[in-house]
């Protein structure tokens, strides 16, 4: 491991909780494996704090943040400029730090469609179908209609849906009841939601009417493999874990703060799933 000088880069994760995150792991090992005299550290933050903790942060040089759960909307609000990633999709996830500035985006939809692309899977060949209506269905639903692929979704919040749909001019919304039926048309379906993961119940949706080249992906990767997964690699269809998404939304954080573009390969996907495999209760799918 590198050690760090006086002149070392500092970056790290806030959010409130921040223990579960595994974004230390896969940066840390980022760092060591370029020998980049740096370092990225875990920031539990109180939402009441968020605003004055940054205003420390850069105060005190670092580099810049990730954001997760439950300040992305913050982050948004006291940016002094936002990137169009993040305009759309109404959240940031990544802080660059700058002349005592604070710039925002948002890279979990880039982070999806270089998975999908990593994968064999081109993001414009839709049309693709999108379970749930949070923050990560609006950055995967922006990324996939400005690659041009042709976008519905549904959610069983039906008010959350409408305001998605008024955000993202070009996204369909289909019934919650129409969800199963709608798979025949589909190349691909997303869950967005947190059904599925370590200690929720699973996503309810009967795969019976999935077309034969139905690309199922789920942005869940505590368990790596979910129920949903599970199930449709059972019924012979194509699957693309959450995981991915993960390591793939985080590189152009690393490569604004530490100066080296990462390379997400099998090597840094086996050192961060190695960990996941570990029986952890406080673990979640948040960066």
């Amino acid at each position: 491991m590198p050690i760090l000088s006086g002149k070392a880069r500092l970056a790290g994760v806030v959010g409130w909780p921040v223990a579960h995150s595994r974004s230390p792991r896969l940066h840390g090992f980022w760092l060591e494996r370029y020998a980049i005299d740096g370092a990225y550290v875990p920031l539990a933050v109180a939402p009441a704090d968020f605003a004055r903790a940054i205003g420390g942060l850069v105060g005190c040089g670092f580099a810049g943040l990730n954001v997760t759960l439950p300040h992305k909307e913050a982050a948004f609000a006291l940016c002094d400029e936002v990137a169009p990633s993040a305009r759309r999709a109404g959240a940031v996830n990544t802080l660059i730090f700058r002349d005592r500035r604070v710039y925002g985006s948002n890279t979990d939809g880039a982070g999806f469609l270089a998975h999908l692309r990593a994968e064999g899977v081109d993001p414009a060949a839709g049309p693709a179908l999108l379970i749930g209506a949070g923050g990560a269905a609006r950055a995967i639903a922006s990324a996939l209609l400005e690659a041009g692929c042709a976008v519905s979704l549904t959610a069983r919040r039906e008010e959350a849906a409408a305001r998605l749909a008024a955000a993202l001019p070009g996204l369909a919304i289909l019934p919650w009841a129409a969800r199963a039926a709608a798979l025949a048309d589909q190349a691909l379906v997303v869950n967005t939601t947190q059904a599925g993961m370590s200690g929720n119940p699973p996503l309810a949706l009967d795969l019976a009417h999935a077309r034969a080249s139905l690309v199922v992906a789920d942005i869940v990767y505590v368990p790596l493999e979910t129920p949903l997964l599970r199930a449709a690699r059972a019924a012979g269809l194509r699957v693309v874990g959450g995981l991915g998404m993960l390591l793939h939304q985080a590189a152009p954080g690393f490569a604004a703060w530490f100066g080296v573009e990462p390379e997400v390969d099998a090597a840094l996907y086996r050192f961060v799933a190695d960990d996941l495999l570990r029986p952890d209760p406080a673990a979640s799918a948040c960066a």
